[in-house]
């Protein structure tokens, strides 16, 4: 296959809402693209400052994402400096403006329900537009899949990122189907809140995987004569 195909169809992987760093380092071994460290209150919550140390242990090539809830761009900032982030992940009501003052760096989080809620991705300009769950009362977090048809649709606006109850049951069905630019994990590989089950770490890798190799096997039969 082409180089340039299957770079195309790559699937890029995120560990979110890490909290220890035997969890962070684990992911990062086994493949992971990029590693989330929520700032936000959660269950999930870690300090600036041990978030740091972790970061600090981490191999390069391996993206830093900080996720934040409507929080002060000043404060925003300063966490993105001092951590050494390389992205900043939105999970609140941050609008256009606030997002465009991280430039190349910024990604946004869209709860979906309904095709509806699609139509305000087309306002913002980011790096990445990821898809998860919506809850009345919750930003994130919430175990729960959507109708992964809608992520389909959303791929018009640019570089979808798939969050939302993915595990190891399923990621690879929800890759199969929507061929998103990346997939976002967190609560469905956890034994607790902010403690990654190391099985089922290794297991959601393993399926993204077999996922990547079943999509080339059937690119490869489609071109063939």
């Amino acid at each position: 296959m082409n180089r340039k195909i299957e770079e195309r169809q790559r699937v890029r992987v995120k560990i979110c809402g890490l909290t220890r760093a035997d969890d962070a380092l684990l992911a990062a071994e086994l493949g992971a693209d990029a590693v989330g460290f929520i700032f936000a209150e959660s269950p999930r919550q870690i300090a600036p400052e041990s978030a740091r140390t972790i970061i600090e242990l981490l191999p390069p090539w391996v993206s830093r994402v900080g996720v934040f809830v409507d929080q002060d761009i000043r404060l925003v900032r300063d966490i993105g400096d001092y951590c050494s982030l390389d992205y900043f992940q939105f999970h609140g009501h941050e609008d256009p403006d606030y997002c465009r003052q991280f430039p190349g760096r910024a990604i946004k989080a869209f709860r979906i329900k309904e095709e509806s809620d699609l139509t305000s991705l087309s306002k913002y300009i980011l790096s990445a537009y990821l898809l998860d769950t919506f809850s009345p009362d919750r930003m994130g977090g919430t175990g729960q899949v959507f109708d992964w048809r809608l992520a389909i649709l959303a791929k018009r606006y640019g570089r979808v990122i798939l969050s939302g109850g993915l595990g190891p049951d399923n990621v690879a069905q929800a890759i199969q189907l929507v061929q998103p630019y990346g997939v976002d994990a967190s609560s469905g590989l956890e034994s607790a809140p902010g403690k990654k089950d190391h099985s089922k770490l290794s297991s959601f890798f393993k399926a993204v995987s077999s996922a990547a190799s079943a999509s080339s096997s059937s690119s490869s039969s489609s071109s063939s004569i």
